[in-house]
């Protein structure tokens, strides 16, 4: 996949600018796609030139903000990307590769690292989860759309739950190794 693909989807949902792009892609794409917006701006440039987006002729012509729109040839585009394989996900983690080096080395010293991702995930599960009850509180009829974006949703609490029982159970056994 790439942010091209991450970009068209994020637009063919709603047309915006530059900066608002960014902004809504911090608040959910970018959960589970990193991008600095200085890429996102590279990006949209590089798919402007491929005539996959336009910008949308503001009524205000003194404004410099450009709202960008998906053109046919990038719905082509990603509705070609959308059929294609591709392989699960691999689990691409430092951390598993410190905790590796760690049993050979020793001494404990990604303890504090744990720690601080026990820390981080179960504040990515906050996040989670205050998004799915400002979202999905009610369980009524829900379009397509929303069972689709309910369950991406739903796959990012249940890998967060996962990583918070794996620490709760990895740091206190590596402390009982530890002190023998």
């Amino acid at each position: 996949m790439s942010l091209a693909h991450v970009l068209l989807t994020s637009l063919i949902e709603k047309p915006s600018t530059g900066i608002d792009l960014a902004r809504r892609f911090d608040r959910s794409m970018g959960f589970f796609w990193n991008a600095t917006h200085q890429q996102i701006y590279r990006e949209l440039s590089a798919m402007q030139q491929k005539n996959w987006i336009s910008t949308i002729v503001e009524a205000n012509h003194n404004t410099r903000k450009k709202t960008y729109q998906v053109e046919n040839l990038g719905r082509a585009e990603l509705a070609d990307w959308m059929i294609k394989q591709s392989p699960p996900a691999q689990l691409r983690e430092e951390l598993m590769v410190r905790l590796r080096a760690e049993a050979q080395l020793g001494g404990n010293s990604v303890l504090p690292e744990l720690e601080r991702h026990l820390i981080l995930h179960k504040a990515n599960l906050n996040i989670y989860q205050t998004i799915f009850v400002k979202d999905f509180a009610h369980e009524q009829a829900q379009d397509r759309t929303q069972f689709i974006h309910k369950m991406i949703l739903q796959l990012g609490m249940d890998l967060e739950i996962g990583w918070i029982n794996w620490l709760e159970n990895m740091i206190p056994q590596l402390k009982i190794y530890d002190a023998q």
